[in-house]
């Protein structure tokens, strides 16, 4: 493995902890709260709380697995519905945000999950204030056509992120918000497809077009 895959590895896996940290400690506190409580109501009110972390981090980790995991095997196909129940369940937790899907294949290959995974993602990340995410994904003869779109109130979208989708940020300047992203240009040019991005008021639209030639494949 090369310095630039160590690096890139080392910022995926920041971001991962980050993300799990706060359902996790939730866990944690929860926990601490228990021992100490003698309150029936109080203590029932523990265990829900308990719950709720334990189904948070459950759902962080199934998403994990299917956006950044490589069990499987190259050229696996992936029922969509798999990605639309980790998506779901994200946004489930948000009642801000409203999710509308528009999948015309029941399967996708796999890099084409990871893909509207990690685009669906950085949209449901824009919306800072809710809104709405449409996601959409079509299986052609010879590509995987995907497009994400979030629109609200207020769409904050960090410009390094489009620049990681690009291509254009070194490996030793990606951080754990950007690493993402690369991740997905790497994969893109890879299989000699390619992302897009467009940020306008009020919504920002990410698309990806993937080339179905397996070789060389990134897992």
């Amino acid at each position: 493995m090369t310095t630039a895959s160590l690096d890139l590895a080392s910022m995926l896996c920041s971001r991962l902890c980050h993300d799990l940290l706060s359902p996790v400690g939730a866990l944690n506190n929860g926990l601490e709260l228990l021992a100490d409580e003698t309150d029936p109501e109080m203590r029932q009110r523990c265990f829900e709380l308990l719950e709720q972390s334990a189904k948070a981090s459950a759902d962080k980790l199934k998403f994990f697995r299917l956006a950044f995991g490589a069990a499987g095997g190259f050229g696996e196909m992936v029922p969509v519905e798999e990605a639309q129940d980790v998506v779901n369940a994200l946004v489930g937790a948000n009642e801000r945000v409203e999710v509308q899907w528009a999948l015309t294949a029941a399967t996708l290959p796999k890099p084409a999950i990871k893909t509207m995974l990690n685009l669906a993602s950085i949209a449901l990340d824009s919306l800072l204030r809710g809104g709405r995410l449409d996601i959409g994904a079509e299986l052609l003869d010879k590509s995987s056509e995907i497009v994400v779109r979030a629109t609200g109130d207020r769409i904050v979208f960090d410009d390094t992120v489009g620049e990681a989708l690009q291509g254009n940020i070194p490996v030793d300047e990606l951080t754990s918000r950007t690493a993402p992203a690369h991740m997905l240009y790497l994969l893109a040019e890879e299989l000699g497809g390619g992302l897009q991005y467009k940020l306008d008021d009020g919504s920002l639209v990410l698309g990806a077009v993937l080339p179905r030639d397996t070789e060389g494949m990134i897992g």
